[in-house]
């Protein structure tokens, strides 16, 4: 009888195998979290798994920083005030490439893959696009190899958790932290004192002038907690370092021995507080102390780590530049431009110019937006309390930048004033924009149309001043989660077709052309879009109590809930249909699911009302039976990456209807197109680049351009006009005011049609709203033709590629941060 060969004895704590993740994963249900198959839980499961994880993740982790160092390469340090990174169990099992491996192991536990992934809560520590693009942007450059650190706060609690009660949104705790995060490791000596208040002080420097300081300050301790970023199956771990605030003073003894408490731990839960919650995204941050002292405390911590690794390698203050590149994602981290000021000349006591030089060649900002009133701007009064010497420091600044104004245009004051970094007169305000503009080597927007009109439009004036200081880097997203990951099964169908190149070089998707046409190909990714359409049917049966048709149109708006997003117009549409439906009840049309989902910010009474209008919207159709096997209108709570990652898989139709001029860029957008679904849209944002690369028969635009919505502005625009020649928007609009929606409080919605037609319609939905019904009469009539709609939604994956983080991160490398990316040799 044969001999049986031993099988290969388990690797463990590094082995990627099946056999060592199953003997990793029991050792430490077992050795670490102490628990066994009759006292452990689902989380305790979802525990061993992510324990065994970052046992690989750890060895990696170590061996890419000790690289880099080794290297002396230059380091990109990415500062953002939110990473919406959501939940990271599969992202880091996908980008490890072990996901059969870690199911098949699972399985021999007697584990549901499912179940251990779903145990995850995500990490929303942002409210939208802007920290999910972070996160997208710490992907890539994990991926491509580029030496980056991301920093940010870690908030007790993130963006808030939405239900709803009777249609309106209400808000509450996100408790994200409620058992802990396993995927991160505090760094409790990794701590830099952070400071407050205080008053400049000045101490004569020879005949020359002053040494200025900071003194009398109140300090605030910032404690690191690191969490692994993995690129894609190519053995690199970069880190996102996330700051907790904890209280540089111990207890009051003497106040708690005398039974006072509260008095005793007042100051520690306040300076805590800065970490507490991340604020929503309200329309203006002036005189809010906290988010200013959030702002300043992210910057500081992130600057101390930042200049003590370089002072580790280094001591020619002069290489600064060429060793580190500082990206600030919109306003709220330039203050580093002072603090990194500050830090020059007041500690290593180096004069203006030289620090001005090293400072404005080693930062760049990146504008996120088009609206005025969403540029940050900060009372004198406010920074003069919390952060004297920087103040003094960004008033030089500005005197310097006034003198470089004089040398060009003379004593032009009106072109002084509009370009101040400091505003004068009774209340004056730092603008945050014009001081990332002045210090910063490069001022990037996010997609074409919007670097054109920040050139063109917003900072016209500064571009005129730095010619060569403005840039566009188009925003991207990451293949990784948003198709490999969340799109199992359109994945699979591409890597067998064409391989797996795609995953880190998206323009490869281009070879899918060819097979836009081809009936095989075109049965199975309609196959695929079904199966992921029944996959949120099911969700919205669960949740909602509602069923859905999966063969109907999934025409899906899923964004942050804002007044310039114009989810208002899709509900309007909702309503149109629903009235065509109950004049003709033999209607031929379509059935349609119309789905949104989104946040509005506590403080946004209308992006409030504007949700429980769809809501009412939603429960007058969907209890008609009238109507309810032809259309369906459905707003899904707490929307979230998560959700995201069901939902965009999912849509026929991708809804980008902003008013034009006013979407920076939009990452939504690139989402749906790359998992198959066509887009109804403005030329906004990066609209107009999808269009360019998709081409113009397979995407549905309507609506105003930039140029006619301002020349429609200046005619003057009355939306009552379009009221009146329109009867379908008509009767919608006077079944709102008259509280056909709502009958249980008629003038609810009354602030709704102000908005419309006695103040303006600043957001132009009126003006656009038949070229947008029109557009929708055509979605209809080509989704008809099914094997039409596939082939364009085919050409929509297959033309995306340039819409990748990896070729925006690329961008960012070679034309700002001027590094490049390392190799390591993968184990």
């Amino acid at each position: 009888m044969a001999e049986k060969k031993n099988a290969p004895a388990p690797d463990l704590r590094s082995g990627m195998d099946k056999d060592s993740l199953r003997e990793d994963i029991k050792m430490h249900l077992k050795h670490t979290l102490a628990k066994d198959e009759f006292s452990k839980t689902n989380w305790d499961n979802y525990r061993s798994v992510v324990l065994t994880l970052m046992d690989r993740l750890n060895e990696r982790w170590l061996t890419t920083q000790q690289h880099y160092h080794n290297s002396g390469a230059k380091r990109v340090y990415y500062l953002s005030m939110e990473y919406l990174i959501g939940s990271l169990l599969e992202n880091m099992i996908v980008n490890l490439d072990i996901k059969q491996e870690i199911m098949d192991a699972l399985d021999d536990v007697g584990l549901n893959y499912d179940d251990i992934r779903n145990a995850e809560w995500d990490a929303g520590l942002g409210n939208g696009g802007l920290g999910r693009l972070a996160a997208c942007f710490l992907d890539s450059m994990a991926t491509l190899g580029i030496p980056a650190i991301g920093y940010g706060l870690r908030y007790d609690y993130g963006i808030f958790y939405q239900t709803m009660e009777n249609g309106f949104q209400v808000e509450k705790p996100d408790l994200w932290l409620r058992y802990g995060n396993p995927w991160d490791i505090v760094r409790p000596k990794v701590q830099y004192p952070v400071e407050f208040y205080g008053r400049q002080g000045a101490v004569k420097n020879g005949d020359d002038g002053f040494y200025y300081s900071w003194e009398d300050t109140k300090k605030v301790q910032a404690v690191a907690y690191d969490t692994p970023i993995p690129g894609y199956d190519n053995g690199i771990v970069n880190n996102l370092r996330l700051w907790k605030a904890e209280s540089d003073t111990t207890l009051d003894l003497k106040s708690f021995n005398q039974g006072q408490y509260i008095d005793a731990v007042k100051d520690n839960q306040l300076e805590q507080n800065i970490t507490r919650v991340l604020y929503p995204n309200d329309k203006v941050f002036v005189g809010q102390e906290l988010r200013l002292k959030q702002e300043y405390f992210l910057v500081s911590a992130s600057m101390q780590d930042i200049l003590r690794r370089f002072k580790h390698g280094n001591k020619d203050w002069t290489k600064l530049p060429e060793k580190v590149a500082i990206q600030c994602n919109d306003t709220h981290p330039n203050l580093a431009i002072p603090e990194l000021m500050r830090v020059l000349l007041d500690d290593v006591k180096m004069p203006w110019e030289k620090a001005w030089e090293i400072t404005s060649k080693t930062m760049a900002y990146t504008n996120h937006t088009l609206l005025p009133e969403a540029l940050e701007k900060w009372p004198v009064s406010l920074v003069r309390n919390l952060l004297p010497r920087h103040l003094n420091i960004i008033y030089e600044i500005n005197r310097r930048f006034m003198d470089t104004i004089k040398a060009k245009h003379g004593n032009d004051t009106g072109k002084m004033q509009r370009m101040s970094i400091v505003s004068e007169g009774e209340n004056p305000i730092v603008h945050m924009a014009h001081l990332g503009i002045v210090g910063s080597r490069k001022v990037n927007g996010v997609a074409a149309l919007h670097s054109r009109l920040v050139k063109e439009t917003m900072f016209n004036e500064f571009d005129e001043i730095y010619p060569d200081k403005f840039t566009n880097k188009t925003n991207g997203i990451t293949p990784r989660r948003w198709l490999k990951q969340c799109n199992p099964e359109l994945a699979s169908l591409i890597s067998g077709t064409i391989g797996n190149d795609w995953v880190t070089n998206l323009d490869e998707l281009k070879k899918l052309v060819p097979l836009a046409k081809k009936e095989a190909f075109q049965n199975k990714f309609s196959e695929i879009k079904l199966n992921n359409k029944k996959k949120l049917a099911n969700y919205i049966k669960e949740t909602r109590g509602i069923e859905v048709d999966p063969k109907s149109i999934f025409d899906i708006q899923i964004k942050r809930i804002h007044e310039y997003k114009r989810q208002l117009m899709a509900a309007l549409h909702v309503a149109t249909l629903y009235n065509r439906l109950k004049a003709n009840p033999g209607l031929d049309i379509v059935p349609r699911t119309v789905i949104f989902g989104g946040k509005a910010a506590p403080g946004y009474a209308m992006a409030k009302l504007h949700i429980k209008l769809i809501n009412s919207i939603g429960e007058k159709v969907n209890n008609d039976p009238d109507v309810s096997d032809k259309l369906k209108c459905i707003f899904l709570e707490n929307y979230r990456v998560t959700l995201a990652e069901m939902m965009i898989p999912a849509a026929d139709l991708s809804e980008q209807i902003s008013t034009a001029g006013m979407e920076a860029s939009g990452t939504g957008n690139m989402k749906f197109a790359l998992n198959g679904a066509l887009t109804i849209g403005t030329l906004d944002g990066a609209n107009v680049e999808i269009k360019e690369e998709v081409g113009d028969d397979n995407i549905f635009i309507f609506g105003l351009t930039v140029e006619q919505v301002d020349d429609l502005r200046k005619q003057g625009y009355n939306p009552r006009d379009y009221y009146n020649a329109n009867s379908e928007l008509k009767q919608v609009i006077d079944q709102i005011k008259t509280g056909f929606f709502c009958p249980e409080d008629p003038a609810l919605f009354e602030p709704v049609i102000d908005a419309l037609l006695q103040k303006g319609d600043y957001f132009m939905v009126m003006a656009d709203y038949e070229t947008y019904v029109s557009a929708q009469a055509k979605v209809e009539q080509e989704y008809r033709n099914q094997p039409e709609w596939n082939r364009k939604a085919i050409l929509n994956v297959a033309n995306i590629g340039k819409f990748s983080s990896d070729r925006t991160i690329m961008d960012y490398a070679d034309e700002i941060w001027q590094t490049k990316p390392i190799e390591l040799k993968k184990k």
